[in-house]
């Protein structure tokens, strides 16, 4: 699911609410929760789940090209990690995961 569909979703499920207001309520709480994550706060939506900021320190990786050592500087990455009550309803309420394909080998 896209923003979009998103928006669409809560306005068919709220029609005495505007399309336009549904578009800024999304959109300010996507970014209040980027503020938080840039400022270093940990945002956490109960029964949802948690969003951090992890530091990944500084590396010597290769180039996959060339097999050539490159410096990979230090950097901070979002995380996420589920909440209690989404794992449950994802192995339980939730429809079947769509089967993966196995890689060929070779």
């Amino acid at each position: 699911m896209v923003k979009s569909e998103l928006i669409a979703r809560l306005a068919e499920r709220n029609p005495h609410l505007f399309q336009r207001d549904i578009e800024r309520i999304v959109t300010t709480i996507f970014d209040e929760i980027s503020r938080a994550l840039a400022r270093g706060d940990r945002v956490e939506l109960r029964g949802f789940g948690a969003y951090s900021v992890k530091r990944r320190a500084s590396r010597m990786a290769r180039n996959p090209r060339t097999g050539e050592a490159v410096y990979v500087a230090e950097k901070h990455v979002p995380f996420f990690k589920t909440g209690k009550e989404l794992r449950q309803r994802l192995n339980t309420d939730g429809p079947a995961p769509a089967p993966t394909r196995a890689k060929a080998p070779g």
